[in-house]
């Protein structure tokens, strides 16, 4: 085998790790902001039963900080930057980004296409919204949130301190 067809199959074997670690933070993200949902909406004690709205904001904002977390030092470390200020406000800012895809794609299912079934909005929100979004926030992840060239964060340089 060849050098030249050696780094294309790595680019490609890094990518599709890359995409898997993705995918990964993205599920338990998923599951934070549903678990922690119901939680607050269900759970004991109902804590925010009577305020379904509060305990959803409250549930995609945990599940964006984890996201956050997982993609910053796992799936894209290698890319993140010094500026997590910066990286946060991006990241938050490309996940409403990707929110108003899959309610862009509700919207045109239901009013353009009159297509009002439950089916018809869980196929246009949750299938197709959330396919298309999830490439958005891939793509830009990637190329906007963590621009880093690799090279080891302040964090990662300085050694622990101790006591």
């Amino acid at each position: 085998m060849s050098s030249g067809t050696s780094a294309p199959r790595q680019r490609f074997a890094d990518r599709v790790r890359e995409l898997a670690k993705f995918g990964s933070v993205g599920a338990l993200a998923y599951v934070v902001d549903l678990g922690l949902f119901n939680l607050l909406s269900f759970g004991p004690g109902e804590v925010l039963g009577h305020k379904p709205l509060t305990a959803k904001v409250v549930s995609v904002a945990v599940a964006t900080l984890v996201s956050w977390l997982g993609n910053r030092y796992w799936t894209f470390s290698a890319r993140r930057t010094q500026t997590r200020g910066r990286e946060l406000t991006a990241f938050v800012v490309v996940n409403v980004g990707g929110m108003l895809i899959a309610v862009g794609c509700l919207a045109f299912s239901t009013y353009v296409l009159g297509l009002t079934s439950p089916l018809a909005k869980n196929v246009s929100a949750n299938v197709v919204g959330l396919a298309l979004g999830t490439a958005f926030r891939y793509l830009a992840y990637r190329h906007l949130v963590f621009t880093g060239t690799g090279e080891p964060v302040e964090e990662d340089a300085a050694p622990a301190r101790v006591g």
